[in-house]
C-alpha cells in the first residue's frame, strides 16, 4: 500500500470527521449555555447568532454552514425563531426577524433562502431610515420545500405540503399542497 496515500486519507478523515465534529460539539455547547434551545440529534457547525436565547431548533435537524440567525431587536425573553423537528436548512440562509418565525416539522429549506418579517416605512415627509418598520410574523407549516434563494416576506403563511420554486419572492400566503414560483410568486399548479 502506498504510504503517501494512506497519510493523506488519514488526515482527511481526521480533519473532516473528528475535528469538525469536536468543534461542533463545543460550539453547540457554548450556544446552549447562552440560551439557545437545540434538540436531540441536531447537528450544525458554523452559524452566526445575534441573540442565542431567541432561537429554538427541534430534534434531528441538519443545518449547513454560514446560516445567519439575526433577531433584529432589543433583548427580550422567549424564542422568536422557532424551527421544528427533522428540518434541513441549506448554507447561507438568513433569518432576519423582528417579530417571529415558526417553521414546522419535516421542512426542506435550500441554500440562500431569506426570511424577513419587517420592512421600512416610506412616507414622503420623513426620512425612510427614521420611520417605524412595520413587522408581521412568518409561519411555515410542515412538509414544505423551499428551493434555492427563495425570499419570504413579512406576514406570509405557507400551508402544509407547499413547494416554492427556486428564486421566488413570496409576498402573500400560500394555501396547502400547491406549487408556487416567480417574482412575485404565483400559483403554478396543485400538488398531486
Amino acid at each position: 500500500m502506498n504510504i503517501n496515500y494512506f497519510v493523506k486519507q488519514s488526515l482527511f478523515v481526521i480533519r473532516f470527521r473528528y475535528l469538525k465534529k469536536g468543534y461542533a460539539f463545543f460550539y453547540m455547547t457554548w450556544l446552549r449555555l447562552a440560551g439557545m434551545k437545540i434538540g436531540k440529534g441536531t447537528y450544525f457547525s458554523k452559524i452566526t447568532v445575534t441573540w442565542p436565547h431567541q432561537v429554538r431548533i427541534g430534534d434531528n435537524c441538519r443545518l449547513e454552514h454560514n446560516i445567519y440567525f439575526h433577531y433584529d431587536g432589543i433583548y427580550s425573553n422567549g424564542q422568536s425563531i422557532c424551527i421544528g423537528n427533522n428540518v434541513f436548512v441549506g448554507n447561507n440562509t438568513e433569518f432576519n426577524i423582528s417579530d417571529k418565525i415558526i417553521i414546522g416539522n419535516n421542512c426542506l429549506i435550500a441554500s440562500g433562502c431569506r426570511f424577513i418579517d419587517h420592512n421600512h416605512g416610506y412616507e414622503k415627509k420623513y426620512l425612510i431610515r427614521n420611520q417605524i418598520a412595520p413587522k408581521q410574523g412568518i409561519n411555515i407549516e410542515s412538509d414544505v420545500w423551499l428551493g434555492c434563494n427563495v425570499i419570504i416576506l413579512k406576514g406570509v403563511s405557507i400551508g402544509e405540503g407547499v413547494v416554492v420554486a427556486a428564486g421566488s419572492v413570496v409576498t402573500k400566503s400560500i394555501p396547502p399542497y400547491e406549487i408556487w414560483g416567480g417574482v412575485p410568486a404565483k400559483k403554478i399548479k396543485d400538488r398531486i
